[in-house]
């Protein structure tokens, strides 16, 4: 069962016009989630700690999962997460049916062309342009499947679908984020220093809007730079670096130079694949990029829309073998879905377009 919203509302996003709107993955044994974002550099250092990908500083965070128990499978913005009863960043809603849905046909050498096609689509797009002083906001729909541990039973629960907002200053010192489950209707502040007391400094897993603008835009280039930082990190090179673009593109805004560069990088990383179907987390039907982890049997597809080739969100969906504690989440298990609604510039924190 997909998730679906109720009352879908108009969604301003940059990339694809209007849409249809509102709407932490599975580390593979071993990677971070979108997940557990964490304040900037916080998030990074658990997730290098937890030998998982450290991902986007616009990524949940304030309640990062023990790295150890964190298993991530990707929806778009988010991630599985295994906890055990009453850990931090658990989420007492999480008490739903589980999700699943029907899983797509594979198409093993349809990736190139798809993704040339998204690329050209990526670059015509209009570049985002914010005043001085202003917050990148981000909007969207998530939700996940996790293992809920209560004593010495497990059960698979899901979190109800939610929207997640988040707001960055540019340079990526302050934010905002909202989102239930993660924290209080007031939200969190996203500012503050590493636990060094440094100022943190963008990186790939936990870049600012600046640090994004001085990528390089070539293919090439952007995909040697995504190896050479992301080494020793997840499940193989490729699976990493697939997932780090993956969170660049739901949990950030580049440009269209580099949004276009970073899928003609991905159409280079072996292993990456086209799925015919697949649905987001606001319930927008689309065909699939995708990759599969072949460490956790779980594949993170970035949904598209099948006209316009703009990006919707991301998903993780078990493919394949039985994960979790006890082997509770089956093939056809949404472990975590995310559907980009709103990206805009906004004058201060919690405010909204």
């Amino acid at each position: 069962m997909n998730p679906e919203p109720n009352q879908p509302r108009t969604a301003n996003r940059q990339e694809s016009g209007d849409l249809p709107a509102i709407e932490e993955h599975d580390l593979p044994p071993g990677r971070h989630q979108f997940h557990k974002e964490r304040l900037m550099n916080r998030i990074h250092e658990d997730r290098i700690a937890a030998a998982r990908p450290a991902r986007n500083p616009f990524l949940r965070k304030a309640i990062l999962l023990p790295a150890a128990t964190a298993l991530a499978g990707a929806l778009a913005v988010g991630a599985l997460v295994v906890l055990p009863g009453g850990a931090n960043g658990t989420d007492d809603r999480a008490t739903g049916p589980v999700l699943t849905t029907t899983i797509g046909t594979v198409n093993e050498h349809g990736a190139p062309g798809l993704l040339d096609r998204i690329s050209l689509a990526a670059a015509e797009v209009d570049a985002p342009k914010g005043r001085a002083g202003q917050y990148i906001y981000i909007e969207t729909r998530a939700a996940g499947t996790h293992v809920k541990t209560v004593g010495d039973k497990s059960t698979l629960v899901s979190q109800p679908l939610h929207t997640r907002q988040t707001w960055r200053s540019p340079d990526g010192l302050k934010g905002w984020l909202i989102e239930p489950g993660n924290t209080g209707p007031e939200g969190i502040t996203l500012e503050g220093l590493d636990e060094q007391g440094n100022i943190p400094e963008p990186h790939l897993g936990a870049p600012s809007h600046d640090y994004l603008a001085a990528l390089p835009t070539d293919p090439d280039a952007l995909l040697r730079k995504i190896y050479k930082e992301t080494e020793g990190q997840g499940n193989g090179k490729d699976q990493q670096a697939f997932t780090t673009i993956g969170d660049l593109l739901v949990e950030s805004w580049p440009s269209p130079e580099l949004t276009a560069a970073l899928y003609k990088a991905a159409a280079k990383i072996p292993g990456v694949v086209t799925v015919d179907s697949a649905t987001d987390a606001a319930g927008r039907k689309g065909v699939a990029v995708a990759r599969l982890d072949e460490v956790g049997g779980q594949r993170t597809e970035w949904i598209f829309d099948t006209r316009t080739y703009a990006f919707l969100g991301e998903r993780t969906v078990q493919v394949k073998g039985d994960a979790g504690d006890g082997g509770l989440i089956k093939p056809g298990t949404v472990v975590h879905t995310a559907a980009v609604m709103v990206r805009a510039f906004v004058d201060d924190v919690k405010v909204t377009p």
